[in-house]
């Protein structure tokens, strides 16, 4: 099939700035993406496949137009691909829309979850993204937009940093707008929109917790013994097993599709359900339970995924044998304080220091470092991992001591358990050992072992 733009050819924009055709770039279900040159740089333009003679066609792309005009203006957030402009044929109903190009770093989002991506980012990474991709849909969800098409064919990620991009963003609408093209991806849409509903903020996110489910378990959170039970996947299986009567397969209550050991029906989940913390599990079971009915109150909002994965991140700590393993509190009181088995290796795991702020619990691994959120008090944090305010450190002299330094500009007060007191200037560090409490300026942290 001949591609509908050739290289070389020139397109108007709506904002007046010629937008010349570079190449071919891929093709999809909607139209293709061309590297074009536009405003001095290079940039991203999909256009739409127009057949003129279908009417219905001609229709539904004039309100994609409709709503694209719409969204121009600032983005969200720099993560998103955002319309940047319109271009056009004149005298056609041939249209399309420019974006920025997606950086190389960023891999396709289901290479991870089919682990195509190697190495494999490690727990804390996958926290990382987690985070990104809750942080970054609150964002967008802040605006009065809906996303409605959440799933792991929108969005990339960088696995040696967890930064991601999400594309397709043609696909947003304001939130409960009745023009609707695109209802969702199979597997992610909730269950009220195959029966009937339109997507909404609320739906965006049902979709988000089975994203975040298939990242951190590679399963679908849907699928388990049930699928095994069917004939066949037609679609009125699927809207049973999705949309009319969803269990989760990991139901405290009801095990007729619990994860099984197949890889269709949840036997990675079942492999790594249990390495994470209890209060991660308790996230996805509300999500999947009562979220699965009561789209209202059920559902974790967005904020409430950013302080659970932020939770999860600091939970890390490592065995001996280098694996991560996580800072359970509820499985720590279950064995009488002690910390655990590895669950690779299965010798026993020693805790490293681990500062309390307020609630948060920070392990101070080798690794460990607290980031501007951790000294905010505010009730909504930001969360920026490219600069440390503190940093685990080793003594330059005697490698059995161990610090945290002070990376912030502003001196820190130190009480040691005899009551005494001094200052931690700016790149200085304060020694770990149990009971210090270090007044960080906003909060107090106190070191336990």
């Amino acid at each position: 099939m001949q591609q509908m733009l050739q290289p070389g050819q020139t397109v108007q924009t709506q904002s007046g700035t010629p937008c010349q055709v570079d190449r071919l770039l891929g093709a999809g279900g909607q139209g293709e993406v061309y590297r074009v040159n536009w405003s001095g740089g290079n940039f991203a333009l999909k256009w739409y496949y127009c057949n003129p003679s279908d009417a219905q066609q001609v229709k539904s792309l004039q309100d994609q137009r409709k709503s694209l005009e719409k969204l121009l203006g600032p983005a969200p957030s720099d993560a998103f691909l955002w319309p940047l402009d319109i271009a056009c044929l004149p005298g056609t109903h041939n249209f399309g829309y420019l974006m920025r190009l997606r950086e190389p770093r960023f891999r396709d989002l289901e290479d991870l979850i089919y682990n195509r991506v190697k190495p494999m980012p490690d727990f804390r990474t996958l926290a990382t993204i987690g985070l990104a991709l809750a942080d970054n849909f609150h964002k967008l969800h802040c605006k009065g937009l809906c996303y409605r098409d959440i799933s792991f064919g929108n969005a990339f990620i960088d696995p040696k940093t967890g930064d991601v991009a999400i594309c397709d963003n043609d696909n947003v609408t304001e939130d409960k707008s009745p023009v609707c093209a695109v209802l969702g991806t199979q597997g992610f849409m909730a269950p009220e929109v195959y029966c009937g509903k339109l997507p909404s903020k609320r739906t965006d996110l049902h979709s988000l917790a089975v994203l975040l489910f298939r990242i951190f378990l590679s399963s679908h959170p849907l699928k388990g013994k049930r699928l095994l039970n069917l004939q066949l996947l037609d679609e009125e299986a699927t809207q049973e097993l999705l949309g009319t009567k969803p269990l989760f397969i990991f139901d405290p209550s009801d095990r007729s599709n619990e994860a099984v050991d197949d890889p269709e029906a949840g036997k990675t989940a079942k492999k790594y359900w249990n390495i994470y913390p209890q209060f991660l599990k308790e996230a996805f079971t509300r999500a999947f339970t009562k979220g699965l009915h009561d789209p209202d109150n059920g559902r974790l909002v967005e904020d409430e995924w950013r302080r659970i994965l932020s939770r999860l991140r600091d939970a890390i700590f490592y065995c001996a044998c280098g694996i991560e393993n996580f800072y359970d509190l509820d499985a720590m009181r279950a064995s009488g304080g002690k910390a655990g088995v590895c669950w690779s290796c299965k010798k026993q795991l020693r805790f490293p220091y681990r500062v309390r702020i307020d609630d948060t619990v920070v392990m101070l691994s080798h690794v460990g470092k607290l980031y501007p959120h951790h000294l905010d008090n505010a009730r909504s944090k930001s969360y920026d991992f490219t600069r440390a305010v503190a940093e685990v450190v080793r003594h330059p002299t005697d490698p059995n001591i161990w610090g945290l330094k002070n990376c912030t500009t502003e001196k820190w007060v130190v009480t040691v358990p005899d009551g005494s007191l001094s200052t931690i200037e700016p790149g200085r560090s304060v020694i770990l050992q149990p009971n210090v409490k270090v007044n960080f300026g906003k909060v107090e942290g106190e070191i336990r072992y």
